[in-house]
């Protein structure tokens, strides 16, 4: 089967996409977690299997804030990597370096506390890295802000960050929390079948992340729509790249046929961050044009990307940073993926068809 479309490739307790009820976690409704919970309630409920209470909430924000602080050792690292790297090996790096410095036990007892610790230090790889190279300086990455949605805007923007802009970026984070056996988590869980440690799982997610057809889709989406005067400028071009046959990033999906279950919600948002005063609400105008459009015309719903790239941009975010944001949200999942793995562990080794030629001789060097 070409990309393996279609195969069950192993069982999972954490999520279910597209099997005629949306997209749940652990049994929840996406829609109601992105709006009425904190991104680190759903990360609590994805390594932990069960949503917290108010204690255990307030014990894993304050691990997750401890480990916001980086090591000497690590921060070294990230001045030394030029300011040219593409965010997200700047991302594999500063995962990789921490877990030199702080490795994960043999036996695994540890690996809740790595992966909290690195859902602290994600954000901070960014802003650290960011700020150094450019406006020259060492940021703090201590901050009164306890959310992570709001750490990473308030660190990056250096300003409060608005409550719409929190509220967007919490539900960001859970929206791209998880997604079943997408090939980040797969690969992931390869990884992990090895009996890899943790860093490796999460530098194998962030390598299969970085590809353009897996976790790039909204940088191009937004740079789509920002190319345009008007909806009409937008409709007219949609038609030509209908006629060249040609694909438009942020729509259809493998799994969801009619719509993306992320998507209304997205939607939504962006509807919100456009009457912000740096924000363009004709650029909202022309989406959901587009939206509409390839929708009636081509029978293809808008998937969590489209969006996505809008919301972003509305909070004033750097594209090449929209994919590291979504390493700090799927983290979670692919380290919940992880844990499932080794606690019922058979490494991961498909076979092929094979397509070669048939057997044959072996000719000698000199009669070739």
């Amino acid at each position: 089967m070409s990309g393996l479309a279609g195969v069950t490739a192993g069982q999972s307790a954490i999520c279910t996409c597209g099997l005629g009820n949306g997209l749940n976690y652990r049994g929840y409704d996406i829609a109601d977690l992105a709006l009425k919970a904190d991104f680190e309630e759903v990360a609590f409920l994805l390594l932990k299997g069960e949503l917290p209470n108010k204690h255990e909430l307030k014990m894993f924000r304050r691990q997750i804030i401890a480990g916001r602080e980086l090591p000497i050792s690590v921060k070294n690292v990230l001045k030394s990597i030029p300011a040219s790297s593409h965010p997200m090996d700047v991302m594999k790096t500063a995962t990789s370096a921490l877990g030199c410095v702080e490795p994960e036990a043999e036996d695994f007892s540890d690996q809740m506390d790595k992966i909290i610790r690195l859902l602290g230090a994600f954000p901070s790889f960014l802003v650290y890295w960011h700020h150094w190279h450019v406006h020259g300086k060492e940021i703090d990455l201590i901050s009164e802000e306890t959310t992570m949605a709001g750490y990473i805007l308030e660190r990056l923007k250096e300003t409060k960050p608005l409550d719409v802009e929190v509220k967007a970026m919490n539900a960001m984070l859970t929206l791209y929390a998880e997604h079943e056996f997408n090939a980040s988590t797969f690969a992931n869980r390869i990884t992990a079948s090895t009996l890899s440690d943790i860093y490796a799982c999460m530098t194998t997610g962030i390598g299969t992340l970085k590809g353009p057809l897996h976790g790039g889709a909204n940088e191009v989406a937004i740079k789509f729509v920002l190319q345009f005067d008007d909806v009409n400028h937008a409709l007219k071009e949609v038609d030509e790249l209908f006629a060249r046959k040609e694909k438009i990033m942020g729509f259809g999906h493998r799994v969801y046929r009619e719509v993306d279950p992320r998507s209304p919600v997205g939607f939504d948002l962006a509807n919100e961050l456009k009457e912000l005063e740096t924000s363009d609400p004709k650029l909202f105008d022309i989406a959901k044009a587009v939206r509409d459009k390839v929708k009636a015309e081509k029978g293809l719903p808008d998937n969590i990307d489209f969006f996505g790239g809008l919301i972003y941009h509305y909070m004033e975010i750097e594209r090449l940073y929209y994919t590291p944001l979504f390493i700090m949200s799927r983290a979670a999942g692919w380290a919940a993926h992880a844990f499932e793995q080794r606690a019922n562990n058979r490494i991961i080794r498909p076979s092929s068809e094979y397509t070669g030629p048939e057997p044959r001789d072996f000719v000698a060097l000199e009669d070739r």
